[in-house]
């Protein structure tokens, strides 16, 4: 086996201290920055592409988007959390700000049941003149396939929930049993030096 040798070691320790000064001036990796700023290029070209028919109704329906969220759906999305978090949080006498990990197993299918809502609503609410003549396809399908997905998300974010709380529960088994048995043995080895 070679030993390393004093330049290699040399150039491993300013190769690291680099590293870490980037990383400190930074707050992340080299690697992080290279992918923030090729997304960066790629929403830029994009942006350009998109604006170079009808540039108007692009920004437009933009700016009616941004306005739509941010007065509208944001703060639906924060009353909503906040009435799963009452319905789900602790307690009133354990941790007030904690919320239970049953929260977020309604977030994440929502969420993405959401999105789907969002990118398909048209096909959803057959609000499509000529899907089908387009397509060959019936357009009178999606509402219920649409559900059946909602459904299924919902059902295995349960199911994840109820295999975390029995594995939790077998968790808490375990450390009380395991508490019994070392008072048991302390119990005992004082009985013992008596």
């Amino acid at each position: 086996m070679r030993t390393p040798t004093a330049n290699a070691v040399r150039n491993a320790v300013a190769n690291a201290v680099t590293k870490a000064a980037f990383r400190r001036r930074y707050g992340a990796s080299p690697l992080h920055l290279l992918l923030v700023l090729a997304s960066f290029a790629l929403a830029c070209y994009a942006g350009v592409r998109m604006l170079r028919g009808d540039t108007v109704g692009v920004a437009v329906w933009f700016v009616g988007a941004a306005l739509l969220h941010d007065l509208v759906l944001l703060p639906l999305y924060a009353v909503t959390d906040r009435a799963a978090q009452k319905l789900f949080g602790q307690p009133s006498g354990r941790g007030e700000g904690k919320p239970r990990t049953g929260v977020n197993h309604i977030r994440v299918p929502a969420f993405v049941s959401g999105v789907l809502l969002l990118v398909y609503w048209p096909l959803i609410l057959r609000r499509v003149g000529h899907y089908t003549s387009y397509t060959g396809l019936p357009a009178d399908v999606f509402l219920g396939r649409w559900l059946l997905i909602t459904a299924c998300l919902f059902a295995a974010s349960a199911a994840v929930l109820a295999v975390r709380l029995w594995n939790g529960g077998r968790d808490a088994r375990k450390q009380r049993a395991r508490a019994r048995a070392q008072a048991r043995a302390r119990a005992r080895a004082r009985r013992a030096g008596r």
